[in-house]
């Protein structure tokens, strides 16, 4: 699939909302537990952080978004963790295993160097096995698990927390 990236407009807020609540609505793949409005969608677009980076994956072909990912600076109440962004990848259900996730890792990666940070961190659900592999086949580390970190459904959910160095200073 040809594919390009670029950051993510508040009018992609229909296109991404319609990626990520059939991922929340499948109740296997993320811990979201809400499907989201097009208006908070775009709202959180309109509202997004500086620091932060949002990219957007577009299929050639018809110019659709079929995936993002979005990462914010990690824990804004201290300037301790500057250098740490918190990442999430979703990838439309049709689109997966089509090479959308690795152009998205290259640019939101590329983005996040220029813009300071040093680390990426984030959580993939332990039951996840796809998207774990494919987070470590882009450099990603397992750091350890968070047990019944999440209760989706009244199940607890143990998360797998890992991380990529950017760049050592």
């Amino acid at each position: 699939m040809n594919l390009s990236t670029r950051a993510a407009r508040p009018d992609d807020a229909a296109a991404i909302v319609g990626i990520l609540n059939p991922i929340i609505e499948a109740r296997l793949f993320t811990v979201f537990d809400t499907p989201l409005s097009v208006e908070a969608e775009r709202d959180y677009i309109s509202m997004f952080p500086e620091r932060g980076v949002f990219q957007v994956a577009i299929r050639e072909s018809d110019q659709q978004i079929v995936g993002f990912q979005s990462m914010e600076p990690f824990a804004r109440y201290t300037r301790a963790f500057d250098h740490v962004g918190v990442l999430g990848t979703y990838v439309a259900l049709e689109s997966r295993r089509q090479g959308v996730a690795t152009r998205l890792f290259d640019a939101t990666v590329g983005e996040a160097i220029g813009k300071g940070y040093e680390k990426i961190f984030t959580y993939v659900r332990a039951d996840n096995d796809a998207a774990l592999r494919t987070y470590l086949q882009h450099g990603f580390g397992i750091v350890g698990t968070a047990h019944r970190h999440a209760k989706l459904d009244g199940r607890y959910i143990d998360e797998i927390v890992i991380e990529k160095i950017l760049r050592h200073v």
